[in-house]
């Protein structure tokens, strides 16, 4: 494989010299072994050719991913787990580690360990990955330290755009013109849009909580009384606790990505992918009911998504990279026109208890973004408790306030649901 990034893919590329990493992360009770976790690595590398490729550079600096037979097996460091906020300082280092070994694939794995209890932490960078894919990962990794003996089934990289979409999308010389059309506009509008901001220059942060199984339980049902998607109630949570707490700088918008997948059957679901269209979303200012604001983010959403023409927007996008490097330093200098970028991971399809160990807990993924604005929530579900991790930097948001923030979530939730159970 010798394939330029997507338009998406670099974007979250960045460049050379700019981490931008997620981590995944699961507490494990019971033992395994190295020779078992290494056996795991070297069968998920072979199955999956973004792990058998590295990114490189041409004469002119577009990134490709070239695979390679000399690339070092899946590196694991190990460390000693004293406590269960360990897997939270570890992520923020990992966030700013850089993928530039020469013989060095795009994962790596830190596990943390005690006499019982052990952090499996995986990371990679964004350009390779999104929260299906580190699901997919994650689950081929567990299940192959509790069966060693299971094979996975590799699959056939893509290495064009057209590629892609050859099955399910036919080029058209209007689209393309349409395409064409659109770059020039693109690459106008960032010529006279100013990135002259700063870029952030503070420190990466995590925040990190739990909704137990009963709020999560209590939540979902009166979402599904209400007529509501669990992820239209916590949008309006959200942008509420932004408000509250933010109050006339607060933006009212949040950013929401769509797992691409649903639009693309060339990507399967236990593919590596990391593109994601984005949807945006606001709460109206009316002095409707919380469940009315909810209904109608529902709608907005529903309506935005099906009016999304994923193929075109993959194709159109391959016309852009003339315009990358002025994207990036966009959102590297502006603040943008939203709250956050809020991601729901739904129930994850990790089995809990297997016949060496089981699986007590799994985090979010976390990412250490370096946008000017970097706010980002991940939500996923696991053993019925929502998990919420919640990334920023101290210089866009400080951490402070971002704790009022999540206290403010939580209260609202409270509000809501004590209202409705009184």
């Amino acid at each position: 494989m010798r394939r330029r990034l997507i338009m998406g893919e670099r974007i979250m590329y960045v460049d050379s010299a700019t981490p931008l990493n997620c981590v995944f992360a699961v507490t494990i009770r019971g033992n395994f072994s190295l020779e078992r976790l290494r056996n795991a690595l070297h069968k998920v590398q072979q199955k999956h050719p973004l792990l058998r490729a590295s990114i490189k550079e041409d004469a002119a600096g577009v990134p490709y991913f070239v695979s390679s037979n000399k690339l070092s097996e899946i590196p694991i460091r190990i460390g000693e787990r004293v406590s269960d906020e360990d897997w939270k300082v570890q992520s923020k280092l990992e966030w700013n580690k850089l993928f530039n070994g020469k013989s060095s694939p795009l994962a790596r794995v830190v596990w943390l360990k005690d006499a019982e209890v052990s952090d499996l932490m995986l990371i990679c960078p964004h350009c390779v990955c999104d929260g299906a894919t580190f699901v997919a990962l994650m689950s081929e990794i567990l299940e192959l330290l509790d069966n060693p003996e299971k094979e996975l089934i590799s699959y056939l990289p893509f290495n064009s755009m057209e590629g892609l979409l050859s099955q399910s999308f036919k080029v058209s010389k209007a689209k393309a013109l349409k395409a064409s059309f659109f770059s020039v506009v693109a690459k106008l509008f960032f010529l006279f849009k100013s990135t002259k901001g700063s870029n952030p220059t503070g420190q990466n942060y995590l925040l990190h909580w739990k909704l137990d199984a009963e709020k999560t339980a209590m939540l979902t049902a009166e979402c599904k009384a209400a007529g509501v998607s669990v992820y239209a109630a916590l949008c309006v949570v959200l942008l509420k606790a932004f408000q509250s707490i933010k109050g006339s700088k607060a933006h009212g918008k949040v950013i929401c990505p769509v797992d691409v997948r649903k639009f693309v059957a060339e990507i399967k679901v236990d593919h590596m992918f990391a593109f994601a269209p984005i949807a945006e979303l606001s709460v109206s200012d009316k002095p409707d009911g919380f469940w009315d604001k909810a209904k109608k983010v529902k709608e907005d959403l529903n309506t935005k998504i099906a009016a999304m023409n994923v193929h075109e927007l993959l194709l159109m996008s391959e016309y852009f990279h003339g315009s990358v490097k002025k994207m990036v330093k966009y959102l590297q200098t502006t603040q943008g026109t939203h709250d956050v970028t809020f991601s729901n991971m739904g129930r994850l399809g990790i089995s809990e208890t297997y016949e060496s160990f089981q699986v007590e807990t799994i985090y979010s993924p976390t990412v250490g973004f370096p946008w000017r604005n970097p706010n980002t929530i991940v939500v996923s579900t696991f053993k019925g408790e929502m998990d919420f991790t919640f990334c920023s930097n101290d210089s866009f948001l400080p951490e402070g306030e971002a704790i009022e923030i999540k206290n403010k979530v939580l209260e609202l939730l409270q509000q809501e649901l004590m209202m409705n159970y009184a």
